[in-house]
Order: structure tokens, then C-alpha cells, then sequence
């Protein structure tokens, strides 16, 4: 069996949020393989921490990533801010000689310096072209938690567990490493926040993450982060907008300042993204067709709603609203030829420490310490079948089986993009619905 193969039958998916089989995303020739270490959503504290710990392991993992693509290069994104990770880096390359083929890439303290885009440009100089991805320019971007996982596949050890930060109104903020389908509540307990009586949760960071649905669900391996906050703080009430209340605000409230496009991330690189004219669309009652595909261009950062716009209105949502309905349709964005970053794009990128005092989340910006042994309940755990994209795992085992932990329990279909999954306790399995098996200890 090869390193790839490996990677296949342990189940590695990227762990930064977005979930894709990491198998399928090393199946590709590549200039360059990008570590993605930016972490840039506030509050957040996986990739800082893990890549100070296990270090070497994280290096070992992005070389054999390195070797799988033929990529030329590695080069391990992170910011400035952080001197020790640095050092700790740097130190560890010299220490196994690979200072020829890797180094360490500077990132300014920035959001969204983790955009894959925006971290290609960073470390490369190349533009993604809109709608594409990194390998379209020859690079392979993996996550610093993926690469360790990737490492980890390589000695036969599938993915059972995961780093989450809990953050924001607890009383302990902390990073912990559970096993995959740890209940939720356990980690809230395990902050000092037994009861969410008056707050809710967001699931993943302060900007792109989405209100938790379920508090009683259970950690999966795209989970990164939870961040409680009172159920009146501002974030939680602009993501709690619908799309019809967004629409109307859009329509009664823009100012055509054009903020929202002149701060764009993507726009500054030379996109198409113009979320300012998406929302004039919307007043002026557009359809959607050829004249707003560049919607379809927008990366759902969200910055124009929470950082730029003066007038706290929906820019992004008009961006989603036209893209929904261009998809359902069937209609695609064209791209431009060639790509040139704005002039004044190191002058427009936001700082991080001024998007938390506009998110007011400043007291809460504080560290969330590793643990990799927290004491919790895990007396039953669920695992999902489908927290990955692609199709869902079919399960391969049937309830009242007994399995151990790091057993398979779901297999990709054949020729289905897909991961397997893994149980990450041993017991009995306790019920298989809703893409979830339940594996009481």
C-alpha cells in the first residue's frame, strides 16, 4: 500500500472546515505544496498550538505531501505574530536538513490571510483564478491539523480524534484533543459552561462559522472551533438574519459607498467580486442571470457584513441570493483571462486586532490553552458518515456489533468522492440513522 492509499484508508479530510478527502486532493502534480497555517478566524487556537507541539510530525506530514505530488517546494504559511511557532519551525527543518525544498512563509496579521487564495498570493505570488482552485496555478494547499493527520496515516493510525478551541463567554477557554464523536456538551462542561441557558454557539470562528443547530450533537472531524456568546451579542444577531429581513435591509439601507468592494479580499486580488453592485442589483429587483455571475465569484468571508459596510447591511447575502438561484439555473460564471491585484491592496487588508474590536469580541480574545488529555465523558460517541464532501460513507458495520477503536465502520463507495470513517472508542454499536452511528463504550 502507498502513502496515498494510506491517506485513503485512514479517512483524512482537510481539518481546517472545509472537509475534502485529502486523498483525492494529493492525487495532483504540483509546483508547490502550501502548509496553511494562517488560522486567521479570531479566537480561534488549533494550528497556532498543535504546530508548536507536535511540530516535526506536522513537517513530516506536509514532506509527504511533498513527495506524493512531486511538488518542488513546501512552504509552511503562518503569521508574523507568532515568533516561538516560527523559531520552533525553523529550527525543526534545519534540524532534519530539508532547508533546500522548505521553508517557512511569513503571513501579515490579516483576515483572511487563511483564504486559500489570498495564501497562495501571499507565499507564491500567483492568483488563483476566480471560481478555481490552487492547483489551477500549481500549488496543493493542506491544513496544519491535515498534514499532522496525514502523518499519522502514513503509520497506520486512521483519524479518531480532534483539536477544537472552545472559546468566547466561558469561563475556560481551552483546545482540547477528543476523540471524534465526543459529545458537545461535554466540551462546553469541560470550559466551564455547563448550562448555554441564554447564549448560543457558533460553530467553527467568530466570522465564517454558522450558528450551532444542534448543542447535543457531537464533535466531527471538520469541527475546529465552538465560540459561545450571549444570545443578544451583535454576531450572533446578524447570523441569526434570514435572507428574506437581509434583502429588505439591502434594498432600504445601502449608501453605494462601494466599502463592501473596496475591502473585498477577492476584489483586491483582481476578481470580479463586487459585492456593491450585487446589492444595487437586488434594489433595483435584477434577475439572475448572466449580468450578476459574479456573485458566484464572492468566498462567503464575510467581511463586508461584519467589518465593512457602514451601514451594517447584507452585502454578502445579495451575493448568495443571486449565486443560489445562478446555480439552481444552471448558469456559470465566465472568468476574466488574466488577474491583477489592486494596486492598494496592502493598504485595505484589515488587521486582525481591528476586526475584533468591530466584532466586539475583544474580552474574549484571550488564550485557549492546549490539552491533549482533557477529562471528559465519553461513555458514547457519534460519528458521521457524511462530514466530508462528497457522498456519505456506507456503513460496514450493523448495530449490536462490537468494534474497537480505530476499526473502520464506514467505507467509500467505488468510484465515489468520499472519506472513510473510523470508530474512535470500543463498545457496542448502538444505532445507525440519519448518516450517524452511535457506539456506546
Amino acid at each position: 500500500m502507498d502513502i496515498l492509499d494510506m491517506v485513503r484508508e485512514a479517512g483524512v479530510i482537510g481539518s481546517g472546515g472545509a472537509g475534502f478527502p485529502t486523498h483525492v486532493k494529493l492525487k495532483a502534480h504540483a509546483e508547490y505544496i502550501l502548509l496553511n497555517g494562517a488560522e486567521c478566524e479570531p479566537l480561534l487556537r488549533v494550528d497556532q498550538q498543535i504546530m508548536a507541539v507536535h511540530a516535526e510530525e506536522i513537517i513530516r506530514g506536509l514532506l509527504l505531501g511533498k513527495e506524493i505530488t512531486g511538488a518542488k517546494e513546501a512552504i509552511i504559511g503562518i503569521k508574523e505574530k507568532h515568533h516561538d511557532v516560527i523559531q520552533i519551525l525553523e529550527d525543526k527543518i534545519r534540524e532534519i536538513g530539508r532547508q533546500d525544498d522548505m521553508r517557512v512563509g511569513i503571513l501579515p496579521d490579516v483576515y483572511p490571510a487563511g483564504d486559500e487564495q489570498v495564501l497562495v498570493y501571499e507565499l507564491t505570488g500567483r492568483v488563483v483564478p476566480e471560481t478555481g482552485i490552487p492547483i489551477m496555478v500549481g500549488c496543493v494547499v493542506m491544513n496544519s491539523e491535515t498534514a499532522l493527520n496525514v502523518y499519522h496515516a502514513s503509520l497506520g493510525k486512521p483519524v479518531t480524534e480532534k483539536y477544537v478551541t472552545v472559546a468566547g463567554d466561558v469561563p475556560n477557554p481551552v483546545t482540547v484533543k477528543v476523540p471524534v464523536g465526543t459529545p458537545l456538551q461535554e466540551l462546553f462542561r469541560y470550559a466551564g459552561r455547563e448550562n448555554l441557558a441564554g447564549h448560543q454557539v457558533i460553530d467553527g470562528g467568530p466570522m465564517m462559522g454558522s450558528l450551532l443547530r444542534d448543542p447535543n450533537g457531537f464533535v466531527t472531524k471538520k469541527t475546529k472551533g465552538l465560540v459561545v456568546l450571549p444570545a443578544d451579542h451583535n454576531l450572533i444577531q446578524k447570523k441569526s438574519r434570514e435572507m428574506r429581513s437581509a434583502l429588505r435591509l439591502d434594498r432600504a439601507a445601502c449608501e453605494q459607498c462601494s466599502m463592501c468592494t473596496d475591502l473585498c479580499p477577492r476584489h483586491l486580488l483582481g476578481h470580479s467580486t463586487v459585492p456593491h453592485k450585487m446589492v444595487r442589483a437586488v434594489a433595483y429587483g435584477a434577475m439572475a442571470d448572466e449580468k450578476v455571475t459574479a456573485s458566484l465569484t464572492c468566498s462567503q468571508c464575510n467581511l463586508c457584513e461584519y467589518f465593512s459596510c457602514p451601514a451594517g447591511i447584507n452585502p454578502k447575502m445579495a451575493n448568495v441570493y443571486y449565486m443560489q438561484q445562478l446555480r439552481e439555473k444552471g448558469i456559470r460564471h465566465t472568468p476574466k483571462d488574466s488577474f491583477t491585484p489592486d494596486t492598494m491592496r496592502a493598504y485595505r487588508m484589515i488587521p486582525s486586532k481591528r476586526l475584533v474590536l468591530r466584532l466586539n469580541i475583544k474580552k474574549y480574545d484571550v488564550s485557549a490553552p492546549i490539552d491533549e488529555s482533557p477529562r471528559v465523558d465519553l461513555s458514547r460517541a457519534g460519528i458521521m458518515l457524511n462530514d466530508h464532501v462528497g457522498a456519505p460513507a456506507l456503513p460496514i458495520v450493523a448495530v449490536g456489533d462490537y468494534v474497537a477503536a480505530g476499526q473502520k465502520i464506514g467505507e467509500i463507495k467505488e468510484g465515489a468522492l468520499g472519506a472513510a470513517v473510523h470508530a474512535s472508542i470500543s463498545g457496542v454499536v448502538e444505532s445507525i440513522e440519519n448518516n450517524r452511528i452511535i457506539i456506546r463504550r
